[in-house]
């Protein structure tokens, strides 16, 4: 480490037991050996006069209650505000999320049938279950009900989703869908259907009836639970 990492209270991460070192662990007891702030702090490398790496990164997750799920969605705009994470440093910690979402996703849904809706909600829930806004997905299902593609139709705010049947129904067609499901969350937690959850619903039920694609259910995700809407008689 540079002279320019150190940092409060006169010491810096070398001052530290080797024992106690973040890359010293990791190479003697592996990455699972790691807390959450020692994994951040090798993403970002080094500190500032004021703060260790450490120190920053229990920073970033002191930001939000959800502690390490908050990266889940975060911005590089979030990260910055924080004293000594600039855009590079913020860069590299979304870089390491979206690695570590795309590795999950690695043969995530193939060849999955769905034949309840707790499967499409376990597959779900540790991705959506966190998030702060409102992401409307869509599971594009195959003549067997086997899982094509989930794909995300849009964001929206803390409350409330924009969906168009357009871009949901343009996303079955590409992917020659011969049924669908879809998906969101509720960041409240509260699974309960909105009106505006159910209006939409309505309407990409009957879109799909006119174009030849069902919609089969609609799942709302919340906070380790879900809700069906063909188990509850809304579709």
């Amino acid at each position: 480490m540079k002279k320019t990492e150190v940092v409060e209270k006169g010491y810096t991460i070398k001052d530290l037991p080797l024992s106690e070192r973040p890359r010293e662990k990791l190479y003697s007891y592996g990455p699972q050996s790691l807390s959450n702030a020692e994994l951040i702090a090798i993403l970002i490398r080094t500190g500032h006069k004021e703060d260790t790496a450490i120190d920053l990164a229990q920073r970033i997750l002191n930001m939000d209650n959800r502690g390490i799920a908050f990266l889940a969605d975060t911005t590089i705009q979030e990260l910055t505000q924080i004293k000594g994470i600039g855009s590079c440093k913020a860069a590299q910690i979304l870089a390491a999320v979206e690695i570590g979402k795309r590795i999950n996703k690695i043969g995530t849904h193939d060849k999955i049938k769905v034949t309840s809706p707790d499967i499409l909600a376990d597959l779900m829930m540790d991705e959506m279950r966190y998030l702060n806004k409102e992401y409307f997905k869509v599971a594009v299902l195959d003549t067997k009900n086997q899982i094509l593609t989930i794909e995300n139709v849009s964001v929206g705010t803390l409350n409330a989703s924009i969906v168009h049947p357009r871009d949901v129904f343009k996303i079955a067609i590409k992917r020659n869908a011969n049924s669908i499901i879809l998906i969101h969350n509720h960041p409240s937690g509260d699974t309960t259907p909105s009106n505006e959850d159910i209006n939409i619903t309505n309407r990409l039920v009957d879109a799909g009836n006119l174009i030849g694609i069902k919609v089969l259910d609609h799942i709302i995700i919340g906070d380790n639970k879900y809700l069906s809407f063909k188990e509850i008689n809304l579709i």
